[in-house]
């Protein structure tokens, strides 16, 4: 009867220990998750400075493949080369480029005013569109003029020129906070890619410094796939990413499209974000192939149709088989879900982030099957 009693209270001291375990493992797995809601767009600037040092990281291997330098020289030389041809872009096209947004930007406005007009001209409420719908000024019995008072009520009165005054000064604000925190994130993106790039073995050591000693190789293999994968893809992208702007370019450029330079931009750009930055491409393309006529919007519409067809069958697979094996499906819904929880953060860096789960699972997964 004595054993049996241990062996009860040894059981209820497993259980105990069991729950308090579960119990502080769930504890700490829904902190991790607030952390990550409450910081999510320090967390992804982060992982934006991240995949910046690994794509200059795979151009330095490559110049290492040429020339025998130190990390130091050749990186310095990426860089170098990269700021130049920036630079040249800016020198040589900027008027244009400028020339050319602004140009579409009222060309898109009023294409989407055209549409509206057509949509209410069917019957459809477009209400809830504020395009081309300025707001009317309102006319009350309070601020009719008066006969022999229309002297008075020509000069606006001093709350209406400190409300006017406050009104564009909180816009001015407004712009200028949002211009400040651009330049400032593209700056810290850009601090952090080049300082992960510069040492990236003091990082990496550094993290796997982190891990428990007896899980360190385990990590090591995680930490070193997920460098290989996320090098391959960005790579890949940059390869589409060039090719879709000069297809774009030169094939709007020939149907005879204004703007096709800075539409061939926005188009190799919009790229990096899979299947529903190509929507928006397409989108864009077409309302700004509206304005030269119906012809040139269906020859632009093939053309994007076309692109799809290139990037989606053809380039993708060559380039990205070694890369990503990720169903279509899982893909859209999880940039559909980060989409709406963390915005343009979420859908743009979806891919890169996927791309980090699977090779952690495929690690586990082939654990599994070893074991």
């Amino acid at each position: 009867m004595a054993v049996s009693a241990d062996h009860r209270v040894q059981s209820r001291n497993d259980l105990a220990w069991a729950i308090s375990v579960g119990g502080i493992g769930i504890v700490g797995f829904a902190a991790l998750l607030l952390f990550a809601w409450y910081f999510a767009a320090t967390l992804f600037l982060i992982f934006a400075g991240v995949l910046l040092a690994v794509a200059l990281n795979a151009f330095t291997s490559l110049l290492g493949r040429i020339v025998r330098l130190p990390h130091a020289l050749r990186l310095a030389i990426v860089c170098l080369t990269l700021a130049a041809l920036l630079s040249g872009v800016v020198f040589l096209g900027g008027s244009t480029i400028a020339e050319q947004a602004t140009a579409l930007s009222d060309t898109i406005k009023s294409q989407l005013i055209g549409v509206r007009a057509l949509l209410e001209k069917n019957g459809i409420d477009t209400g809830y569109l504020d395009i081309g719908n300025p707001a009317a000024p309102r006319t009350t019995p309070s601020t009719t003029p008066t006969p022999g008072a229309g002297a008075k009520r020509d000069l606006p009165s001093a709350g209406e020129i400190a409300s006017s005054g406050g009104a564009i000064v909180s816009q001015t604000l407004k712009l200028i906070l949002g211009a400040v925190s651009a330049v400032g994130n593209f700056f810290i993106v850009l601090f952090l890619g080049l300082a992960f790039a510069a040492q990236p073995g003091v990082y990496r050591s550094g993290l796997l410094y982190m891990a428990p000693a007896r899980h360190r190789a385990r990590a090591t293999i995680i930490v070193d796939g997920i460098g290989e994968t996320l090098e391959r893809w960005l790579m890949a992208q940059i390869l589409t990413m060039a090719a879709v702007f000069l297809v774009t370019w030169i094939g709007l450029a020939i149907i005879g499209i204004q703007g096709s330079f800075i539409l061939g931009i926005q188009a190799g750009l919009l790229t990096f974000i899979p299947t529903v930055g190509a929507l928006i491409g397409g989108l864009i393309v077409v309302l700004a192939s509206l304005a030269s006529g119906w012809v040139a919007a269906v020859s632009a519409f093939v053309l994007f149709l076309g692109i799809h067809a290139l990037e989606s069958y053809i380039l993708t697979p060559i380039l990205q088989r070694q890369a990503l094996e990720i169903p279509p499906a899982t893909l859209f819904a999880f940039q559909i879900l980060l989409g709406v929880v963390f915005g343009i953060w979420g859908l743009a860096l979806a891919l890169p982030l996927m791309a980090v789960v699977k090779v952690m699972i495929d690690h586990f997964k082939a654990t599994d099957i070893e074991a």
